[in-house]
């Protein structure tokens, strides 16, 4: 009796073996059809994204919610593997070998035109031999350099723009997220690559007797360019990036081209069906101040300054609370609320008395975000967000809460009420901040080449986390287009 019960459990766990290796190969098999078929209805890239990050998006046991990308509540040592394994499939420098990036592996595949440069580096004074329409990006001192001053803040096109010239140069160490292909048909967004920021800062007036200004120009030929393209038409440019950081950029041609994907500071500008958080992507301004080093970052008692704030303090719309909150502030003893500019070296004044304060205001002034925030994150000062409109970079992926302290606009202006809020943040608190800053801080850092999780790689993947409302676009103007084909054929 006891050897049949004993062949019975052995063939039961037999049977359920063989059950679960059937259902597995089974899996496999449906995926494998899934993304190999010639009509599959999961976009290339965002199988991809599955394949190697397990999911798109997983609850701890707190129920935040997170995504693959940035294991962000883990240990350094668990973090430095996921990055390593969600950084397979799209970075070339594994094991040192320096060699240009696979198509097939990159995240992003990204077409982009080739405009004259007039539309980009021309706008640097760079001028191309012959009918050369890139600078050599690959070749030491062949990159054209951007202008510094406030120019800087919104060169996020110019960031953008080298590293897909880069993806295609051998014997170069970056992250393969996104890759530059040179057949649309291949691509998974499409790029334009219009410096429009400089094009406003330069180029917004008109020279000379003439009415009508350069930026005016190009971006009336951006529109006729784009809207005359193929491409264009086929997805009625849902699959189009353009880059209009500055709020005052792409002022003409942004209604018409409303349709394509923007690279935006914020949408205090736009209009909501222009411009949303569903299909664009907020990018963080290049810090002016010089970044701090984590370890030679002051800490808690070090910084004898409570609140800092140094800029424009008489600002329009929304930014007339920094004029309350200046008149509420400026006699505390351990506030600095004071006017400031860039000249007379007032960046670098201001990144002293930054690094000098537990805790720096971001106010909204004339749209609700600013460079200050970055050079507060720059800084490891924690920033205090007093912008109930403002839009924050890659916040699907960063809980901002962790490193920053938010106040509504109404709450800020009652008298006590934010200083009461700060001077009650115990230090063991404010250094929880801290340290998550100091950790963060890497995230927007604009360099070249990029490095993993960079500003520009973090902006590559934002875009990659797009494709799927890109795609829903794509087949919901499909819905009567078939009809109409058949019509014809009649």
């Amino acid at each position: 009796m006891y050897l049949f019960h004993e062949k019975n459990m052995l063939a039961s766990r037999f049977l359920s073996c063989v059950i679960a290796i059937s259902v597995f190969v089974l899996i496999v098999s449906s995926l494998s059809l899934v993304q190999f078929a010639d009509n599959s209805f999961i976009p290339r890239s965002v199988f991809r994204l599955i394949l190697v990050n397990s999911t798109s998006l997983y609850s701890t046991s707190s129920g935040e919610s997170k995504t693959p990308f940035l294991p962000l509540e883990t240990s350094s040592e668990e973090k430095t593997k996921s990055q390593e394994i969600a950084c397979q499939t799209s970075s070339s420098s594994n094991s040192g070998n320096k060699t240009a990036c696979d198509t097939k592996q990159a995240l992003l595949r990204v077409y982009m035109y080739d405009l004259p440069p007039e539309f980009h580096f021309g706008l640097l004074g760079w001028k191309g031999s012959g009918n050369e329409l890139w600078p050599n990006v690959g070749m030491q001192g062949q990159v054209p350099s951007y202008p510094g001053g406030l120019n800087l803040q919104h060169s996020i096109e110019y960031w953008l723009t080298l590293d897909l010239l880069l993806s295609n140069t051998p014997n170069i160490t970056r992250p393969c997220t996104a890759i530059r292909v040179h057949n649309s048909i291949e691509a998974d967004v499409i790029f334009v690559p219009f410096f429009s920021s400089l094009s406003y800062n330069r180029h917004s007036k008109p020279h000379g007797k003439g009415k009508v200004s350069l930026n005016r120009k190009l971006q009336d030929r951006v529109v006729e360019f784009l809207t005359s393209r193929d491409e264009w038409k086929l997805n009625g440019g849902a699959d189009h990036l353009i880059v209009a950081h500055h709020p005052n950029s792409m002022l003409v041609a942004r209604k018409k081209l409303g349709s394509a994907m923007f690279v935006l500071a914020d949408f205090g500008r736009y209009r909501a069906e222009t411009a949303n958080i569903e299909k664009d992507v907020i990018a963080p301004y290049k810090h002016m101040v010089r970044k701090l080093d984590a370890d030679n970052s002051p800490s808690f008692g070090k910084r004898d300054i409570l609140v800092y704030f140094q800029g424009a303090i008489y600002r329009k719309d929304g930014g007339t609370i920094r004029q309350e909150l200046y008149y509420l502030l400026k006699d505390e003893k351990d506030v600095h609320f004071t006017f400031g500019s860039i000249k007379s070296n007032g960046v670098r004044e201001a990144g002293r008395g930054m690094a000098s304060s537990k805790f720096c205001l971001n106010i909204a002034g004339d749209t609700p975000s600013s460079n200050r925030l970055f050079d507060a994150i720059a800084i490891h000062c924690v920033p205090v967000i007093i912008s109930d409109d403002i839009e924050l970079p890659f916040e699907d992926v960063l809980d901002y809460s962790k490193f920053c302290i938010f106040v509504h606009s109404s709450d800020a202006v009652r008298k006590g009420h934010l200083l009461n809020l700060l001077r009650g943040i115990k230090e063991d608190q404010w250094i929880k901040m801290w340290q998550r800053l100091k950790e963060l801080a890497k995230h927007f850092e604009y360099q070249y080449p990029s490095q993993p999780n960079d500003a520009v790689d973090m902006i590559w993947l934002a875009i990659a986390r797009k494709l799927s409302f890109i795609q829903l676009k794509s087949h919901r103007n499909n819905r009567y287009r078939s009809s109409q084909l058949f019509i014809k054929d009649r």
